[in-house]
Protein backbone atom coordinates (compact mmCIF):
# COMPACT_ATOMS: atom_id res chain seq x y z
CA UNK A 1 0.00 0.00 0.00
CA UNK A 2 2.98 2.76 0.70
CA UNK A 3 4.89 1.14 -2.31
CA UNK A 4 1.63 2.20 -4.47
CA UNK A 5 1.44 5.75 -2.96
CA UNK A 6 4.65 6.44 -3.40
CA UNK A 7 4.11 4.88 -7.11
CA UNK A 8 0.92 7.61 -7.40
CA UNK A 9 2.73 10.63 -5.55
CA UNK A 10 5.30 10.00 -8.20
CA UNK A 11 3.74 9.76 -10.91
CA UNK A 12 1.69 12.83 -10.06
CA UNK A 13 5.16 14.63 -9.54
CA UNK A 14 6.56 13.60 -13.05
CA UNK A 15 2.60 14.97 -14.22
CA UNK A 16 3.37 18.30 -12.68
CA UNK A 17 6.76 18.83 -14.10
CA UNK A 18 5.17 17.51 -17.51
CA UNK A 19 2.88 20.17 -17.59
CA UNK A 20 4.62 23.08 -16.90
CA UNK A 21 7.35 22.19 -19.23
CA UNK A 22 4.66 21.97 -21.94
CA UNK A 23 3.30 24.96 -20.58
CA UNK A 24 5.97 26.94 -20.67
CA UNK A 25 7.02 26.05 -23.98
CA UNK A 26 3.99 26.55 -25.28
CA UNK A 27 4.23 30.09 -23.89
CA UNK A 28 7.24 30.67 -25.27
CA UNK A 29 6.04 29.62 -28.75
CA UNK A 30 5.81 32.71 -31.13
CA UNK A 31 1.82 32.87 -32.61
CA UNK A 32 1.13 31.69 -36.17
CA UNK A 33 0.54 34.47 -38.47
CA UNK A 34 -2.95 34.37 -39.99
CA UNK A 35 -2.60 37.39 -41.64
CA UNK A 36 -1.39 38.88 -45.02
CA UNK A 37 0.37 42.20 -46.12
CA UNK A 38 -3.95 42.78 -47.44
CA UNK A 39 -6.27 40.99 -45.12
CA UNK A 40 -6.65 40.35 -41.42
CA UNK A 41 -8.01 41.64 -38.43
CA UNK A 42 -6.01 44.29 -36.04
CA UNK A 43 -7.18 45.39 -32.79
CA UNK A 44 -4.75 48.78 -32.39
CA UNK A 45 -4.79 49.86 -28.65
CA UNK A 46 -3.60 53.33 -27.49
CA UNK A 47 -4.53 56.85 -26.01
CA UNK A 48 -4.24 59.43 -28.36
CA UNK A 49 -5.74 61.09 -30.67
CA UNK A 50 -8.68 59.11 -29.43
CA UNK A 51 -12.10 58.80 -30.98
CA UNK A 52 -13.52 59.78 -33.28
CA UNK A 53 -10.07 60.60 -34.98
CA UNK A 54 -8.89 57.15 -34.76
CA UNK A 55 -11.38 56.01 -36.63
CA UNK A 56 -11.06 58.40 -39.48
CA UNK A 57 -7.76 57.48 -39.70
CA UNK A 58 -8.90 53.64 -40.23
CA UNK A 59 -11.54 55.01 -42.54
CA UNK A 60 -9.09 56.25 -44.90
CA UNK A 61 -6.54 53.60 -44.05
CA UNK A 62 -9.37 51.01 -45.68
CA UNK A 63 -10.03 52.88 -48.59
CA UNK A 64 -6.75 51.24 -49.79
CA UNK A 65 -7.12 48.43 -48.01
CA UNK A 66 -10.74 47.28 -47.49
CA UNK A 67 -9.79 43.41 -46.10
CA UNK A 68 -7.92 44.50 -43.22
CA UNK A 69 -10.32 45.13 -40.04
CA UNK A 70 -8.82 47.84 -37.68
CA UNK A 71 -10.37 47.90 -34.41
CA UNK A 72 -9.67 51.18 -32.29
CA UNK A 73 -9.35 50.66 -28.58
CA UNK A 74 -8.66 53.27 -26.47
CA UNK A 75 -7.67 54.25 -22.79
CA UNK A 76 -6.63 56.90 -20.70
CA UNK A 77 -2.67 58.19 -20.86
CA UNK A 78 -2.70 57.75 -16.64
CA UNK A 79 -4.13 54.38 -16.92
CA UNK A 80 -2.41 52.56 -20.25
CA UNK A 81 0.80 50.94 -19.20
CA UNK A 82 -1.38 48.91 -16.59
CA UNK A 83 -3.83 47.82 -19.41
CA UNK A 84 -0.95 47.25 -22.07
CA UNK A 85 1.49 45.20 -20.20
CA UNK A 86 -1.02 42.03 -19.34
CA UNK A 87 -2.12 42.28 -22.99
CA UNK A 88 1.05 42.04 -23.94
CA UNK A 89 2.39 39.59 -21.94
CA UNK A 90 -0.81 37.16 -22.57
CA UNK A 91 0.16 37.63 -26.37
CA UNK A 92 -3.92 38.00 -27.20
CA UNK A 93 -5.94 40.86 -27.90
CA UNK A 94 -2.79 43.42 -29.33
CA UNK A 95 -1.94 43.88 -32.70
CA UNK A 96 -1.08 47.25 -33.28
CA UNK A 97 0.06 49.47 -30.04
CA UNK A 98 0.95 53.47 -29.29
CA UNK A 99 4.31 53.50 -27.69
CA UNK A 100 5.52 57.37 -26.64
CA UNK A 101 9.35 58.45 -26.69
CA UNK A 102 11.27 57.56 -23.88
CA UNK A 103 10.32 55.27 -20.30
CA UNK A 104 7.14 57.73 -19.42
CA UNK A 105 3.54 56.27 -19.62
CA UNK A 106 3.49 54.04 -23.12
CA UNK A 107 7.79 54.30 -23.55
CA UNK A 108 9.14 52.40 -26.11
CA UNK A 109 11.82 51.76 -23.76
CA UNK A 110 9.16 50.18 -21.42
CA UNK A 111 7.29 48.05 -24.12
CA UNK A 112 10.11 48.25 -27.10
CA UNK A 113 11.34 44.47 -26.00
CA UNK A 114 7.62 43.17 -26.84
CA UNK A 115 7.39 44.53 -30.21
CA UNK A 116 8.97 43.70 -33.23
CA UNK A 117 11.73 45.30 -35.51
CA UNK A 118 10.36 47.49 -38.30
CA UNK A 119 13.58 48.41 -39.96
CA UNK A 120 12.68 45.81 -43.26
CA UNK A 121 9.22 46.98 -43.44
CA UNK A 122 10.28 50.57 -43.61
CA UNK A 123 13.03 50.22 -46.14
CA UNK A 124 10.40 48.40 -48.19
CA UNK A 125 8.19 51.12 -48.25
CA UNK A 126 10.79 53.68 -48.14
CA UNK A 127 14.03 52.46 -49.62
CA UNK A 128 17.11 52.10 -47.87
CA UNK A 129 17.14 55.82 -47.74
CA UNK A 130 14.06 55.60 -45.50
CA UNK A 131 16.19 57.97 -42.88
CA UNK A 132 16.24 61.10 -45.26
CA UNK A 133 12.55 60.79 -45.67
CA UNK A 134 11.57 60.72 -42.47
CA UNK A 135 11.94 63.10 -39.53
CA UNK A 136 15.35 62.35 -37.46
CA UNK A 137 13.07 61.56 -33.96
CA UNK A 138 10.94 59.65 -35.51
CA UNK A 139 14.16 57.06 -35.81
CA UNK A 140 16.34 57.98 -32.93
CA UNK A 141 13.67 58.22 -30.14
CA UNK A 142 12.03 55.05 -31.57
CA UNK A 143 15.35 53.22 -31.95
CA UNK A 144 15.88 50.20 -29.02
CA UNK A 145 19.13 48.91 -29.12
CA UNK A 146 19.72 49.18 -33.18
CA UNK A 147 16.43 48.12 -34.01
CA UNK A 148 13.15 50.31 -34.93
CA UNK A 149 10.47 48.99 -32.77
CA UNK A 150 7.78 51.70 -33.78
CA UNK A 151 6.86 54.35 -36.64
CA UNK A 152 6.17 57.63 -35.60
CA UNK A 153 3.16 59.27 -36.33
CA UNK A 154 3.90 63.06 -36.24
CA UNK A 155 5.97 64.82 -33.73
CA UNK A 156 5.14 68.03 -31.34
CA UNK A 157 8.21 70.88 -31.25
CA UNK A 158 8.90 73.42 -28.95
CA UNK A 159 11.42 76.02 -28.37
CA UNK A 160 9.36 79.21 -29.99
CA UNK A 161 6.37 81.86 -28.78
CA UNK A 162 3.25 82.42 -30.31
CA UNK A 163 2.08 86.28 -30.37
CA UNK A 164 -1.07 87.51 -31.11
CA UNK A 165 -0.49 89.47 -34.40
CA UNK A 166 -3.86 91.61 -34.04
CA UNK A 167 -2.47 92.81 -30.58
CA UNK A 168 1.19 93.72 -31.99
CA UNK A 169 -0.43 95.73 -34.79
CA UNK A 170 -3.04 97.51 -33.07
CA UNK A 171 -0.62 99.00 -30.33
CA UNK A 172 2.18 99.12 -33.01
CA UNK A 173 4.46 96.99 -31.17
CA UNK A 174 8.04 95.57 -32.65
CA UNK A 175 8.31 91.56 -32.38
CA UNK A 176 10.69 91.26 -29.81
CA UNK A 177 14.15 89.44 -31.19
CA UNK A 178 16.48 90.12 -28.18
CA UNK A 179 15.96 90.90 -24.48
CA UNK A 180 15.53 94.42 -24.28
CA UNK A 181 12.80 94.61 -27.62
CA UNK A 182 10.86 92.25 -25.11
CA UNK A 183 10.47 93.61 -22.25
CA UNK A 184 9.58 96.87 -24.36
CA UNK A 185 7.07 94.84 -25.83
CA UNK A 186 6.11 93.71 -22.55
CA UNK A 187 5.78 96.97 -21.18
CA UNK A 188 3.59 98.45 -23.94
CA UNK A 189 0.94 95.97 -23.08
CA UNK A 190 0.84 96.13 -19.56
CA UNK A 191 0.27 100.36 -20.38
CA UNK A 192 -3.12 99.29 -22.39
CA UNK A 193 -4.25 96.89 -19.65
CA UNK A 194 -2.98 93.27 -21.79
CA UNK A 195 0.05 90.71 -20.48
CA UNK A 196 2.84 91.14 -22.26
CA UNK A 197 3.87 87.39 -22.16
CA UNK A 198 2.27 85.14 -20.06
CA UNK A 199 3.22 81.24 -18.70
CA UNK A 200 1.96 78.88 -16.34
CA UNK A 201 5.04 78.52 -14.39
CA UNK A 202 3.74 76.58 -11.59
CA UNK A 203 3.21 73.53 -15.00
CA UNK A 204 6.85 72.62 -14.45
CA UNK A 205 6.61 70.67 -17.90
CA UNK A 206 6.59 73.64 -19.95
CA UNK A 207 9.21 75.76 -17.83
CA UNK A 208 11.50 72.88 -19.00
CA UNK A 209 10.28 74.18 -22.36
CA UNK A 210 11.43 77.55 -22.11
CA UNK A 211 14.62 77.17 -19.74
CA UNK A 212 15.64 74.27 -22.70
CA UNK A 213 15.18 77.25 -25.20
CA UNK A 214 17.43 79.65 -23.14
CA UNK A 215 20.15 77.09 -22.90
CA UNK A 216 19.91 76.82 -26.24
CA UNK A 217 20.09 80.23 -27.35
CA UNK A 218 23.29 80.73 -24.65
CA UNK A 219 25.03 77.60 -26.17
CA UNK A 220 23.49 74.87 -28.62
CA UNK A 221 23.18 71.56 -27.74
CA UNK A 222 24.56 72.02 -24.50
CA UNK A 223 21.07 71.15 -22.59
CA UNK A 224 20.92 67.70 -24.76
CA UNK A 225 24.54 66.81 -23.67
CA UNK A 226 23.53 67.58 -19.86
CA UNK A 227 20.78 64.99 -20.02
CA UNK A 228 22.75 62.28 -21.62
CA UNK A 229 25.83 63.21 -18.82
CA UNK A 230 28.19 64.11 -21.91
CA UNK A 231 28.15 67.52 -20.28
CA UNK A 232 28.04 68.35 -16.53
CA UNK A 233 25.48 70.26 -15.32
CA UNK A 234 27.71 72.53 -13.62
CA UNK A 235 28.80 74.14 -16.75
CA UNK A 236 29.17 77.97 -17.13
CA UNK A 237 26.56 78.08 -19.82
CA UNK A 238 23.93 75.75 -17.58
CA UNK A 239 24.56 78.51 -14.51
CA UNK A 240 24.12 81.46 -17.26
CA UNK A 241 20.73 80.13 -18.37
CA UNK A 242 19.55 79.76 -15.06
CA UNK A 243 20.51 83.03 -14.42
CA UNK A 244 18.68 83.88 -17.63
CA UNK A 245 15.69 81.98 -16.43
CA UNK A 246 15.37 83.97 -13.09
CA UNK A 247 15.69 87.41 -15.08
CA UNK A 248 12.81 86.97 -16.62
CA UNK A 249 10.95 87.13 -13.06
CA UNK A 250 13.19 89.78 -12.22
CA UNK A 251 12.97 92.04 -15.43
CA UNK A 252 9.12 91.84 -15.13
CA UNK A 253 8.61 89.58 -18.90
CA UNK A 254 6.89 87.01 -16.70
CA UNK A 255 3.87 88.06 -15.53
CA UNK A 256 3.35 88.47 -11.57
CA UNK A 257 1.98 85.26 -9.92
CA UNK A 258 3.30 83.30 -12.77
CA UNK A 259 4.53 80.61 -10.25
CA UNK A 260 0.69 80.29 -9.33
CA UNK A 261 -0.53 79.44 -12.71
CA UNK A 262 -0.88 76.49 -14.88
CA UNK A 263 -0.11 76.67 -18.72
CA UNK A 264 -3.15 74.63 -19.10
CA UNK A 265 -5.56 75.99 -18.27
CA UNK A 266 -4.62 79.20 -17.36
CA UNK A 267 -2.44 80.65 -19.75
CA UNK A 268 -3.82 79.40 -23.03
CA UNK A 269 -7.25 80.71 -21.58
CA UNK A 270 -5.66 84.19 -20.98
CA UNK A 271 -3.79 84.24 -24.56
CA UNK A 272 -6.91 82.52 -26.29
CA UNK A 273 -9.26 85.26 -24.60
CA UNK A 274 -6.55 87.95 -26.28
CA UNK A 275 -5.59 89.09 -22.70
CA UNK A 276 -1.77 87.95 -23.06
CA UNK A 277 0.05 89.10 -26.53
CA UNK A 278 2.40 86.17 -26.25
CA UNK A 279 2.50 82.61 -24.27
CA UNK A 280 5.16 79.93 -24.21
CA UNK A 281 3.78 76.81 -26.75
CA UNK A 282 5.33 74.41 -29.09
CA UNK A 283 3.90 72.79 -32.44
CA UNK A 284 0.54 71.19 -30.78
CA UNK A 285 -0.47 75.31 -30.63
CA UNK A 286 -0.52 75.49 -34.66
CA UNK A 287 -3.74 73.64 -35.17
CA UNK A 288 -5.22 76.82 -33.25
CA UNK A 289 -4.49 78.39 -36.52
CA UNK A 290 -7.44 77.00 -38.03
CA UNK A 291 -10.98 78.87 -37.72
CA UNK A 292 -12.97 76.03 -36.15
CA UNK A 293 -9.50 74.93 -33.97
CA UNK A 294 -9.68 78.17 -32.17
CA UNK A 295 -13.54 78.93 -32.16
CA UNK A 296 -13.49 75.60 -29.88
CA UNK A 297 -10.52 76.73 -28.09
CA UNK A 298 -11.75 81.04 -27.45
CA UNK A 299 -15.21 79.48 -26.28
CA UNK A 300 -13.08 77.00 -23.64
CA UNK A 301 -11.37 80.10 -22.94
CA UNK A 302 -15.17 81.64 -21.71
CA UNK A 303 -14.21 84.28 -24.63
CA UNK A 304 -16.51 85.86 -26.90
CA UNK A 305 -13.52 87.05 -28.56
CA UNK A 306 -13.74 86.59 -32.72
CA UNK A 307 -10.75 84.28 -34.19
CA UNK A 308 -7.06 85.93 -34.40
CA UNK A 309 -4.18 85.95 -36.17
CA UNK A 310 -1.47 84.09 -34.55
CA UNK A 311 1.29 83.56 -35.16
CA UNK A 312 4.81 81.57 -34.51
CA UNK A 313 7.78 83.29 -33.78
CA UNK A 314 11.49 82.43 -32.10
CA UNK A 315 12.55 82.58 -29.07
CA UNK A 316 14.44 86.00 -28.25
CA UNK A 317 17.96 86.36 -28.33
CA UNK A 318 18.50 86.93 -24.39
CA UNK A 319 21.57 85.90 -24.46
CA UNK A 320 22.94 88.38 -26.95
CA UNK A 321 24.47 85.27 -28.83
CA UNK A 322 22.81 85.23 -32.12
CA UNK A 323 21.88 81.57 -31.54
CA UNK A 324 18.39 81.71 -32.30
CA UNK A 325 15.61 79.32 -33.76
CA UNK A 326 16.28 75.97 -31.93
CA UNK A 327 13.62 73.26 -32.63
CA UNK A 328 13.18 70.35 -30.13
CA UNK A 329 10.82 67.77 -30.09
CA UNK A 330 9.68 63.98 -29.36
CA UNK A 331 7.62 61.80 -31.13
CA UNK A 332 3.51 63.09 -30.12
CA UNK A 333 2.92 58.74 -30.31
CA UNK A 334 4.13 55.99 -32.65
CA UNK A 335 2.85 52.58 -33.76
CA UNK A 336 4.43 49.47 -32.43
CA UNK A 337 3.88 45.82 -33.63
CA UNK A 338 3.33 42.95 -31.26
CA UNK A 339 5.62 40.41 -31.43
CA UNK A 340 3.18 37.82 -30.31
CA UNK A 341 0.23 38.60 -32.62
CA UNK A 342 -1.36 36.69 -34.89
CA UNK A 343 -1.92 39.31 -37.52
CA UNK A 344 1.70 40.84 -37.88
CA UNK A 345 1.90 41.14 -41.52
CA UNK A 346 -1.81 43.22 -41.26
CA UNK A 347 -0.49 45.19 -38.39
CA UNK A 348 3.03 46.10 -40.14
CA UNK A 349 0.82 47.15 -43.77
CA UNK A 350 -1.31 49.87 -41.28
CA UNK A 351 1.88 50.86 -38.76
CA UNK A 352 3.70 51.59 -41.85
CA UNK A 353 0.54 53.29 -44.28
CA UNK A 354 0.48 55.83 -40.83
CA UNK A 355 3.94 56.67 -40.51
CA UNK A 356 5.38 55.87 -43.76
CA UNK A 357 2.83 56.53 -46.73
CA UNK A 358 2.14 59.56 -48.51
CA UNK A 359 -1.50 59.46 -47.95
CA UNK A 360 -1.52 58.89 -44.29
CA UNK A 361 1.00 61.25 -43.81
CA UNK A 362 -0.89 63.64 -45.49
CA UNK A 363 -4.06 63.03 -43.48
CA UNK A 364 -2.20 64.08 -40.49
CA UNK A 365 -0.12 66.68 -41.65
CA UNK A 366 -3.48 68.74 -42.70
CA UNK A 367 -4.74 68.48 -39.13
CA UNK A 368 -1.97 70.94 -38.15
CA UNK A 369 -1.98 68.82 -34.45
CA UNK A 370 1.13 67.19 -34.91
CA UNK A 371 4.00 67.62 -37.48
CA UNK A 372 4.02 64.71 -39.52
CA UNK A 373 7.01 61.98 -39.41
CA UNK A 374 6.94 61.56 -43.41
CA UNK A 375 9.04 65.00 -44.58
CA UNK A 376 7.57 65.08 -47.92
CA UNK A 377 3.95 65.26 -46.31
CA UNK A 378 2.95 69.03 -45.79
CA UNK A 379 -0.48 70.65 -45.28
CA UNK A 380 -2.32 71.20 -48.46
CA UNK A 381 -2.74 74.73 -48.51
CA UNK A 382 -5.96 74.50 -50.98
CA UNK A 383 -7.77 72.83 -48.87
CA UNK A 384 -6.19 74.27 -45.53
CA UNK A 385 -8.00 77.40 -44.73
CA UNK A 386 -6.22 79.35 -41.61
CA UNK A 387 -7.75 82.37 -39.78
CA UNK A 388 -5.65 85.20 -41.84
CA UNK A 389 -4.21 83.04 -44.51
CA UNK A 390 -2.22 86.75 -45.66
CA UNK A 391 -0.39 86.87 -42.92
CA UNK A 392 -0.72 83.24 -41.30
CA UNK A 393 0.50 81.08 -44.39
CA UNK A 394 3.75 81.65 -45.19
CA UNK A 395 4.71 81.79 -41.53
CA UNK A 396 3.22 78.49 -40.75
CA UNK A 397 5.19 76.88 -43.71
CA UNK A 398 8.56 77.86 -42.39
CA UNK A 399 7.81 77.13 -39.12
CA UNK A 400 6.72 73.49 -40.10
CA UNK A 401 9.58 73.52 -42.28
CA UNK A 402 12.37 74.75 -39.67
CA UNK A 403 10.71 72.09 -37.07
CA UNK A 404 11.27 69.02 -39.27
CA UNK A 405 14.74 69.93 -39.67
CA UNK A 406 15.23 70.04 -36.04
CA UNK A 407 18.80 68.12 -35.23
CA UNK A 408 19.21 65.52 -32.61
CA UNK A 409 17.20 67.70 -29.82
CA UNK A 410 14.68 66.00 -27.87
CA UNK A 411 12.36 67.62 -25.78
CA UNK A 412 11.99 65.23 -22.61
CA UNK A 413 12.95 61.70 -24.66
CA UNK A 414 16.21 62.10 -22.93
CA UNK A 415 15.05 62.98 -19.60
CA UNK A 416 14.92 60.07 -17.07
CA UNK A 417 11.71 60.37 -14.18
CA UNK A 418 14.34 61.28 -11.21
CA UNK A 419 15.86 64.22 -13.69
CA UNK A 420 12.92 65.56 -15.06
CA UNK A 421 11.51 65.98 -11.23
CA UNK A 422 14.93 67.82 -10.28
CA UNK A 423 14.45 70.45 -13.41
CA UNK A 424 11.03 71.57 -12.34
CA UNK A 425 12.22 71.88 -9.08
CA UNK A 426 15.25 73.77 -9.44
CA UNK A 427 13.74 75.77 -11.86
CA UNK A 428 10.62 77.05 -9.69
CA UNK A 429 13.36 77.49 -6.76
CA UNK A 430 15.65 79.81 -8.80
CA UNK A 431 12.18 81.50 -9.89
CA UNK A 432 10.96 82.06 -6.54
CA UNK A 433 14.57 83.34 -5.18
CA UNK A 434 15.06 80.24 -3.41
CA UNK A 435 17.94 78.34 -4.74
CA UNK A 436 21.05 80.53 -6.63
CA UNK A 437 21.44 79.34 -10.37
CA UNK A 438 25.07 78.04 -9.20
CA UNK A 439 23.37 75.52 -6.38
CA UNK A 440 20.27 74.63 -8.87
CA UNK A 441 22.94 73.76 -11.69
CA UNK A 442 25.36 71.80 -8.80
CA UNK A 443 21.41 69.49 -7.84
CA UNK A 444 20.83 68.75 -10.99
CA UNK A 445 24.73 67.38 -11.47
CA UNK A 446 23.97 65.58 -8.34
CA UNK A 447 20.93 64.06 -9.62
CA UNK A 448 21.69 63.25 -12.80
CA UNK A 449 24.93 61.55 -11.49
CA UNK A 450 22.72 59.62 -8.89
CA UNK A 451 20.05 58.36 -11.34
CA UNK A 452 22.65 56.59 -13.78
Amino acid sequence: MKKTRVLVASLVTLMFMMTTVLAGCSGNKKAEDTSSETSGEVVWWGWTPGSPTNEKYIAEFNKEYPNIKVTWKQTSIDDYDAAIRPALANGGGVDAFEVSAGSGNGGVKVFGGQAIDLTDAVKKALGDNYEDKLNKASITTMTVNGQLKALGVGTVYSGNIWINQDLFDKYNVKVPTNLDEWKEACKVFEENGIEGFVQGAGQGAFNIDTFHAIADNVSPGTFTKATRGEVKWTDDSIVKSLELWKGLFDDGIMQKGALGLQQYPDANNLFMSQKAAMVMMGSWYTSNTLPDTMKAAIESASSTEKPFTMIPIDFPDIAGTGKTGSMFGDLDYSTAVSATSKNIKAATTFAVWLGTSQSGQQMIADSLNVVPSLKSATPDWNKVKLVNPDKQNEAIKKYIEKSMKSDDNPRFAGINADMNQKIMDVLAGVAGGSITPKDGAAQLETTQADSK
